[in-house]
């Protein structure tokens, strides 16, 4: 598959307090490992443009916009959420991150992409419409899920394989039935929502210790059969890396292999149903040399489909 990678050194600049898991060196990783893989060459990368305030309100409440615009330190640090906090360039990441979705977007349907891969931070996925939270300032995905509504496309499949449940995703599409939203997780955990479901929402938990195995059937079983009647005419993943053996942050056992077997289940879906592509927006993952190799892989994984 033609694909990018997009991202932008402004993503570096969003800082939290010393020892956050949450670190600019999380980007390193993916850059240094894409570079050490060679795959740098197979793939074209391209810079993030700057989001703008009328993007963030295509998914977020005012109320939200203000409160961030308003806890945004002139020096040092504010705290958002007690996990999640801000500093003076902050903004310039979120804008950095919002805006990588939208370029993703803009090529995928302008047949320049078939998938592309948002190497961007903060991540997105725990911000709901009137909050953010776990790490999260806006929603990014969904801010790009909601641009491509926007832009014609009408049935959106969104698949969540981040460690934590993509609750301020289900938060924000929990209502359309234009937009399917699975997504997997520990359970019992952070941010313990409630697991809802509905015709367009396939929420899938898995107890501790769950690995590549409990990964298939759960593929296979649950999201396979819905992704297919769904028939998405375009598939964003909230890519999350936390689940990986060597991630601390929780207790799944996936590993690197895993992540290629979902993704190329993804691409090969994406051809069957002529999608118009594939959007990948990084979420979790704080081992760095398990986050560096389960990136690329996911990303090898999508040029060689």
């Amino acid at each position: 598959m033609r694909t990018a990678i997009i991202s932008h050194p402004h993503c570096r600049k969003h800082k939290m307090i010393a020892d956050h898991p949450e670190c600019p060196e999380r980007l390193d990783a993916i850059a240094d490992r894409l570079l050490a893989s060679g795959l740098d060459i197979a793939v074209e990368q391209k810079q993030a443009p700057k989001a703008s305030r009328e993007h963030y309100l295509l998914v977020h409440d005012e109320s939200l916009i203000r409160h961030v615009e308003n806890t945004l330190p002139d020096e040092g640090l504010a705290s958002l959420d007690g996990d999640t906090w801000l500093c003076p360039d902050s903004l310039k990441a979120v804008e950095r991150a919002v805006g990588a979705g939208l370029l993703a977007v803009d090529e995928v349907l302008a047949d320049n992409l078939d998938a592309a891969f948002c190497s961007v931070r903060p991540p997105g996925h725990h911000a709901t419409r009137s909050a953010s939270s776990g790490f999260c300032v806006y929603n990014n995905l969904a801010i790009a899920v909601r641009y491509a509504q926007r832009k014609g496309v009408k049935r959106i499949a969104i698949v969540d394989f981040d460690v934590h449940h993509g609750n301020g995703t289900q938060d924000i599409f929990m209502d359309d039935e234009n937009v399917l939203f699975c997504s997997l997780f520990q359970y019992p955990f952070y941010p313990n929502t409630a697991i809802e479901n509905n015709a367009t929402l396939v929420n899938s938990p898995l107890p501790i210790a769950s690995d590549g195995n409990d990964l298939k059937a759960l593929y296979d079983q649950q999201w396979l059969p819905k992704l297919s009647a769904f028939n998405p005419e375009l598939i964003f993943i909230s890519a999350g890396f936390d689940a990986h053996l060597e991630d601390d942050m929780a207790s799944l056992k996936f590993v690197e292999d895993d992540y290629i077997w979902l993704t190329e289940q993804l691409a090969s879906l994406s051809k069957a149903h002529n999608c118009k592509g594939i959007i990948s927006y990084l979420e979790g993952g704080y081992a760095l040399s398990a986050l560096g190799r389960s990136a690329v892989a996911h990303v090898k994984a999508l040029v060689d489909s």
